[in-house]
Order: structure tokens, then C-alpha cells, then sequence
């Protein structure tokens, strides 16, 4: 006898020993990746979004959120937003825009966005109504968006301002950079 020993299959203990592993990481990674979480209002409403360019042009009133996915008020917000754009479904396009996207950097510098969630509003002719910065509540979404569909003019709420009848093509310019990333 020397030592040439066979190396055995392994046996029944060991191979439930590696399911029971196999099926915890399993079970760990799908707990990783959201498990069975509906996904969230914010993901649903970008991923639903018109492009902005069709939604301007196709007859409509238009309500554009630059957001960001990290933005705690923006996720707030979300099922107001969803509720809303269920509401107006059909009449009232709902476009959202994320500022961590190079693609809308040209419609953040033009609309001038230095903070989130801002919202832009537009006629059904796709003209500017007016821009509300900061975060609102379902009532201000409806609000909003009655004006909106209505051609305004504008609830009176905090954060809001008209648009001014410059050139829509003309670029923002800031004495100082400010990017809608800058608020902490």
C-alpha cells in the first residue's frame, strides 16, 4: 500500500454543503439587485418619458423635470409626479431630463438649471410658461400642470418665475459656472 490514495467524489454531505452555499449567494445577490421591489416611481416615469423634441413639437402642453437619480427630492416627489402624469395622460406630456446624462447638458445650459428638481413648462405650441425650482407637492403638480394645459398663467408659488421673451436659441451665459450638481 503507498501513497496513492483516490480521491473520492464528494460525498452526499459535501454536495449539499455546496448547494446550501451556492443558494445563499444566490439568494444574497438577488437581495443585492432589489429583490422583488416594484421599481421605483422616478425609474418608471424616465424610462416612460417622450424625447424632448417630440413632445414640443406634437400639440401639446409639456412639463420637462431635469432630475438625478441621487436626488432625494426628486425621488420624493416621483409619485406625485406619476400620479400627475396618469391624471393627464395623452393631454400633457411628462419628459424627464437627467442632469448625469452629457446628452441634455446642452438643455441644462440653455434652460439654466442649477438645481434640482427643476421643472420647465411649456404651451402646446412648445413656448416657455414659466420654470419652478425645488421640490412640490401633489397639489402644486396639479396646479401646474391645470396651468399648463389651461396656457397659464401660473399658480403663485414659491420658487416660480416667468420665462422672459428672449431668443429661445440664444445660450445662457453666467458670470460664474454654477452646475445643477453643486448643491450638496
Amino acid at each position: 500500500m503507498g501513497d496513492t490514495a483516490k480521491t473520492a467524489p464528494p460525498g452526499r454531505l459535501e454536495r449539499m454543503l455546496l448547494a446550501a452555499v451556492a443558494a445563499l449567494l444566490a439568494l444574497a445577490l438577488f437581495w443585492l439587485r432589489g429583490g422583488l421591489h416594484p421599481e421605483a416611481a422616478l425609474d418608471r416615469l424616465a424610462r416612460q418619458s417622450p424625447e424632448l423634441t417630440q413632445a414640443l413639437a406634437d400639440g401639446k402642453p409639456t412639463l420637462v423635470e431635469f432630475y438625478a437619480d441621487w436626488c432625494e427630492a426628486c425621488r420624493a416627489m416621483a409619485p406625485a409626479m406619476e400620479a400627475m402624469e396618469r391624471r393627464h395622460h395623452g393631454e400633457l406630456d411628462v419628459v424627464l431630463l437627467n442632469v448625469d446624462n452629457p446628452r441634455w447638458q446642452p438643455q441644462v445650459d440653455r434652460y439654466g438649471v442649477n438645481g434640482i428638481p427643476h421643472l420647465e413648462l411649456f404651451d402646446a405650441r412648445g413656448e416657455r410658461l414659466g420654470q419652478a425650482i425645488g421640490a412640490r407637492s401633489a397639489d402644486e403638480l396639479d396646479a401646474l400642470a391645470a396651468a399648463t394645459l389651461e396656457g397659464g398663467p401660473l399658480p403663485a408659488l414659491a420658487g416660480m418665475a416667468p420665462t422672459s421673451a428672449l431668443d429661445q436659441d440664444a445660450p445662457i451665459v453666467r458670470e460664474t459656472p454654477i452646475a445643477p450638481r453643486s448643491h450638496g
